[in-house]
């Protein structure tokens, strides 16, 4: 099989970077070990919005977040994504200031917002245009969009490594069944990214990041927004269900009992532990690697939140051969000569 593109990796970022490039007009083939979704993209709390970081490559990113969201769903409709908007508080001291899409709102208007709260917060930061999404469901919708462009997608399939011509630049890939012969490569592969460049002698400076997601049953229509504030992130999913990003089942649901009426038979259904990748500093990394012409690296922790965003962008550079400015902090080579900080591995429980 020969392809203009293929993408490694098939959670939420790999899909978005097949069905843009694809949209664009790529011959693409989208390869994933298991199924597409079915890693960790999985393992996400998956808001879209959120506090976030205000500073750094990602700042930019995250600013166009819920807007590039409106844009797939109307592109892929039944898009699944709730707009339920979110209230935060008491994750600091003091009270913040309100950032872009926010504003300062007081117990009464929490209140509103959140009925089934015990005892609304003095103040919260509410910001309408927050979202949640199904992680699986918008990957499968993404790949669905892919394969209506004329993608190939290769579910169940190991790329063992990446392939090269006799002038050092990018063949294509090698896997368990055989190979696929592409002119670039994208490695949207998570955590697996770090092995696949280090057989190219390329370092991809990203590591393991483990998250916990616990799903308790609850009454429908207990939480009615996404929810952050110092003990959980927290939302109503499956109708009767809700989904909290935390770091105790017990303490967890000690906190839903105490700070929701009627949430008194709550009880633990189950406990994920995903495998996130974590950059060394933190911030996505995206973009071409200069060693190996025809390689490009994409992997950022937030990758729920941001797919829709870096999936366009990289299909333009990959396909249009636009240099894109809101990616250029994001490239590998700032990691050359120089020491990266290591970002705190719960630093962004809810992407």
């Amino acid at each position: 099989m020969s392809s203009d593109l293929v993408v490694v990796g098939g959670g939420i970022l790999g899909a978005s970077v097949a069905y843009h490039a694809a949209r664009a007009g790529a011959a693409v083939t989208l390869v994933d070990a298991g199924r597409p979704g079915g890693g960790v993209t999985a393992d996400s709390f998956a808001w879209i919005g959120g506090p976030g970081v205000r500073t750094g490559p990602a700042a930019a990113l995250r600013a166009t977040a819920t807007q590039e969201y409106r844009r797939v769903e109307a592109e892929l409709p039944g898009l699944p994504v709730t707009w339920s908007g979110s209230l935060s508080w008491g994750a600091a001291d003091a009270q913040p200031e309100a950032g872009p899409g926010q504003e300062i709102v007081d117990a009464a208007t929490v209140a509103t917002l959140e009925p089934a709260l015990r005892q609304p917060p003095e103040w919260a930061v509410w910001a309408p245009g927050d979202a949640a999404v199904d992680p699986v469901g918008a990957t499968e919708h993404l790949v669905a969009g892919a394969r209506a462009h004329g993608a190939r997608v290769r579910p169940d399939t190991q790329v063992t490594s990446v392939s090269r011509d006799a002038a050092g630049r990018v063949a294509g890939v090698e896997t368990a069944e055989g190979s696929l012969s592409a002119a670039t490569v994208v490695l949207a592969a998570g955590v697996a990214t770090a092995a696949l460049g280090a057989s190219l002698g390329v370092r991809v400076p990203v590591g393991p990041s483990p998250a916990t997601l616990f799903r308790f049953s609850a009454p429908a229509g207990l939480v009615r927004t996404v929810v952050n504030n110092r003990d959980f992130d927290l939302r109503q999913v499956a109708g009767d269900e809700l989904l909290a990003a935390a770091d105790s089942p017990v303490r967890t649901l000690a906190a839903v009992r105490s700070t929701f009426r009627g949430a008194a038979d709550v009880e633990l259904l189950s406990t994920r532990v995903g495998v996130r990748p974590m950059p060394a500093d933190g911030e996505p990394i995206v973009g071409p690697v200069v060693e190996v012409p025809g390689l490009y690296v994409a992997v950022l922790h937030a990758a729920v939140t941001l797919a829709p965003a870096v999936g366009r962008l990289v299909a333009r550079e990959l396909v249009d051969g636009t240099v894109e400015p809101v990616l250029a902090d994001c490239r590998l080579g700032r990691f050359q000569g120089g020491t990266s900080t290591t970002a705190s591995p719960g630093s962004e429980r809810h992407t």
